[in-house]
């Protein structure tokens, strides 16, 4: 059985991480979000995928190539306009026989669920009941099987969602070729499977144990802590004398770890890193390759990207940080409001006490420069010395 995962999507509410690269390249504990849910397929005994990518394909296709590294083998279909979920599977159609799996490329599912969904026969959905259903798909079931799904609506009939992961029959194409656009404008699966309902078919459901949906930047700290929970201890670089270090702490290939840091898992650290001496990095944290972690700084509960300079003097926490990024000495991160309310980000409440910035790539700051408590920062953006960031800053700013 192929399985095809939808991977050609922006994810616009993920800006400014995903200026640059598409929301499925975002990184969770050091692996893309694509690279988590091809980890659990290929242990359900999935080995032949199908990419549907479109928005800045290159980092997907460099990245996975042809899947070797994971044992697996990786085909490529190009939605060259993002016309929506039904649009992209309408590109697979020559290339998949006999029934297929299909999974949203921002989703991380179980290897568990995957496996059962592959042994059902026919066309089913994969379903979670959630606590909050702003944003997402609600079914309505009847006996057990789908009766009707409601896209984002206000009042919506139930709490269970549609978990973007489905086994579908040839059958399907035939509805896909029939699905007109949306009010949203796209062309979407969920109108697929409501005319296969009219045409009689029967759409069973299966309710998932395991289920990461990730919308927002502040959902892939979430989901670092819990994946970052499972990390195992390893050390392929280099550790000097007087180091102290607890927990789960995995290093990677060529980085040292200079005196006096004190690192505290779970802490995953990316290969070719500079860290130290004398930093805290403390729990929750993921750096990736090429960063430089340098004395006298503090992180905590953050994802930094490759190649991103944290040199001296320096507090993050509970932030994520782009690629390539600069910052001069002094430079301070806000993560807790004076009041203790939850933070709101662009008049979105993040449902969180704390959280630092959301920091797009190549931005740079001078000496003693300060980021408020839910600052989204552009990419190529410059905050002078002494500067103060806040709210939503747009790419190729400068702040003095």
């Amino acid at each position: 059985m192929k399985a095809v995962i939808l991977a050609a999507g922006e994810g616009s509410r993920m800006r400014p991480l995903t200026y640059s690269r598409p929301k499925v390249m975002l990184p969770i504990a050091n692996k893309p979000i694509l690279e988590h849910l091809l980890i659990e397929a290929r242990a359900a005994g999935i080995t032949e995928f199908i990419f549907v990518v479109g928005y800045c394909d290159e980092p997907v296709r460099d990245y996975f190539a042809g899947g070797e590294k994971w044992g697996v083998r990786i085909e490529y279909s190009q939605q060259r306009r993002q016309l929506g979920t039904a649009d992209a599977l309408k590109m697979v159609e020559g290339l998949v026989e006999g029934n297929f799996l299909v999974m949203n490329g921002d989703v991380i599912v179980s290897r568990g669920d995957i496996r059962k969904l592959v042994r059902r026969a026919g066309n089913t959905l994969g379903i979670i009941e959630v606590e909050d259903t702003t944003g997402l798909g609600v079914v309505e079931l009847s006996g057990g099987k789908l009766a009707r799904i409601y896209e984002k609506e206000a009042s919506p009939p139930s709490r269970l969602a549609n978990a973007g992961i489905y086994l579908f029959t040839p059958a399907i194409f035939e509805a896909v070729a029939r699905t007109a656009k949306s009010p949203r404008g796209e062309y979407e699966i969920t109108d697929s499977l409501q005319l296969m309902l009219a045409g009689g078919h029967d759409i069973a459901c299966q309710r998932l144990s395991h289920w990461l949906n990730l919308s927002y930047p502040w959902d892939l700290l979430s989901a670092n802590e819990l994946l970052l929970a499972e990390a195992r201890a390893q050390n392929l670089g280099e550790v000097e004398a007087n180091v102290v270090i607890k927990g789960a702490v995995a290093i990677g290939r060529n980085t040292v770890v200079r005196s006096g840091s004190y690192i505290v898992g779970p802490v995953v650290i990316g290969e070719n890193c500079e860290v130290g001496p004398n930093c805290y990095i403390r729990p929750c944290t993921a750096i990736g390759d090429g960063c430089h972690i340098g004395h006298a700084v503090e992180v905590k509960n953050c994802i930094i990207m490759r190649g991103t300079k944290l040199p001296h003097h320096n507090y993050f926490g509970d932030s994520i940080i782009g690629e390539g990024c600069n910052f001069g000495a002094g430079t301070k991160v806000a993560n807790l409001r004076l009041d203790k309310k939850e933070i709101s980000v662009a008049g979105v409440n993040t449902g969180r006490r704390k959280l630092g910035a959301i920091i797009g790539d190549k931005v740079e700051t001078g000496i003693n420069a300060s980021i408020n408590v839910g600052s989204l920062i552009g990419n190529n953006t410059f905050i002078g010395p002494g500067a103060v960031a806040s709210g939503v800053i747009l790419p190729n700013s400068r702040l003095f």
